[in-house]
């Protein structure tokens, strides 16, 4: 009987932590790597030529200064959401209501400006704006925190089937506001007396929305690093029941970090309105909770690096939107390109994390 064991080609284990340019140079290859799959994909898949297209990526983004602020704006306001949530993921609480938490952000801006527009002063219109848009994103975080604290809840699901609600919520309010009657949407807001509109700052309406996320951000790293608050969101992600053991209240934390990832969702949505589209549909989100919940993922839940995750998925979003407009390609053929880099990309994680280890010389078969 043979009781030879041949040893395997090759195992997985466990890397010790990376520094930080180690790991983004290992992300860096991901992207150049995907880009020549993405290259050989096009040229397949199309004929076009490879170069053509990723020029034509580039101009989708930085082809025209209105593109540049566009693109500036979409990532701050992308961005702002990733804020959002990124307190609740670090506390292991996988909130994925940032759509709904937004949408209630959008409807208290505009019912603010469709309903005290012209009663108040503008100063005083904003400053209702603000309050209101960030304390009904609160609430709706509020609603799935004191289930998940008080029962234990999934709030993966309470904050996703919120979002459904929210959806309707505004759809119902988007037919009582129509304009006109019977068109089934509300249109530009207030667009003769500009009642609730964010002051223009600088030569684009785009660049306070950007100014604002930019502050947010300093402040959420350090509030993330340096408050107590991030210390015990730290200590309640890695173990509630360390956590309890120290002292720390379990459920007031999550309470007050879910209520903290609704405001900031609730910011974005008057940021949405009162910023820059002046007008409240059901889909004026675009889908930026979901997308948002990548943004921190790749991030590693670091408010800095979420700058570039989010600069990176737009500008691929709007490199694809680009390429068919201008080959004629369908809209599809950016989303292939946008999943092959992303594949990449997400895997590259795996190769930060782990090592493989090749079966050397002399170990083929050991007794």
């Amino acid at each position: 009987m043979n009781n030879k064991q041949h040893t395997p080609l090759f195992h997985v284990s466990k890397r010790g932590a990376l520094p930080w340019y180690g790991s983004w140079a290992i992300r860096g290859g991901a992207v150049i790597l995907a880009l020549m799959v993405s290259a050989l994909v096009t040229n397949l898949l199309t004929g076009e030529n490879p170069v053509n297209v990723f020029t034509t990526i580039y101009k989708g983004s930085f082809g025209s200064a209105r593109k540049m602020w566009v693109l500036g704006q979409n990532v701050a306001i992308l961005l702002c959401v990733a804020l959002a949530v990124t307190p609740a993921f670090r506390m292991r609480c996988w909130n994925l209501g940032g759509d709904g938490q937004m949408l209630a952000g959008c409807l208290a801006t505009a019912a603010c400006m469709i309903l005290l527009g012209d009663k108040i002063p503008n100063w005083l219109l904003i400053a209702l704006m603000l309050v209101s848009s960030v304390v009904a994103g609160a609430v709706w975080a509020l609603i799935p925190a004191i289930f998940k604290a008080r029962y234990n809840t999934n709030e993966t699901l309470f904050t996703l089937m919120m979002n459904y609600i929210a959806t309707q919520l505004v759809a119902y309010y988007i037919i009582i506001w129509e304009v006109p009657k019977g068109a089934g949407k509300i249109g530009i807001i207030n667009q003769s007396t500009n009642a609730g509109w964010l002051p223009q700052v600088g030569p684009s309406k785009y660049l306070l929305n950007i100014i604002i996320v930019a502050v947010l951000t300093v402040i959420m790293y350090l509030y993330l690093n340096y408050s107590k608050h991030g210390y015990e969101i730290s200590v309640v992600g890695e173990s509630e029941r360390t956590a309890r053991y120290v002292g720390i209240k379990v459920g007031k934390v999550i309470i007050r970090t879910m209520l903290l990832s609704g405001a900031v969702c609730g910011l974005a949505g008057m940021l949405l309105v009162g910023g820059t589209d002046h007008t409240l549909t059901t889909t004026i989100t675009a889908g930026r909770g979901f997308t948002a919940v990548m943004v921190s993922w790749l991030a590693k839940f670091n408010p800095v690096w979420m700058i570039l995750t989010s600069f990176l998925l737009v500008f691929l979003s709007k490199g694809g939107s680009e390429i068919a407009s201008n080959f004629g390609l369908s809209s599809s053929f950016g989303d292939i390109l946008t999943g092959i880099i992303l594949f990449f990309i997400i895997g590259s994680e795996f190769f930060i994390n782990y090592k493989i280890n090749f079966r050397k010389s002399g170990e083929k078969e050991a007794k």
